[in-house]
């Protein structure tokens, strides 16, 4: 191939694009786990108790884009305990 001024040579084929690690959907609607389940934990808050165990079980390592919602459902899982805690503590006063 003659290598001339105004001339451009094809570095990779459109076709042949690698898919990265991150690349794949989440999953549960493409939202991941952990904000699935804070999302759902307004409904059934024993999610954010599973997404709790599943944050302090290190599995976000598998997928870095599950950390903030494992988060945000564990925070969330705190404060839905000391709420219970407070109505309980009163409720006997």
């Amino acid at each position: 191939m003659v290598c001339g001024k105004g001339r451009y040579t094809l570095v990779k084929d459109v076709d042949e694009v690698e898919n990265g690690v991150y690349d794949k959907p989440l999953p549960c609607f493409g939202c991941g786990i952990g904000w699935f389940s804070f999302l759902l934990g307004f409904v059934f808050p024993f999610l954010w108790y599973y997404a709790t165990f599943l944050y302090f079980g290190n599995y976000y390592r598998k997928d870095p884009r599950e950390r903030a919602g494992l988060a945000a459902s564990a925070i969330t899982a705190m404060g839905f305990s000391l709420l219970l805690l407070v109505i309980v503590v009163f409720w006997w006063l």
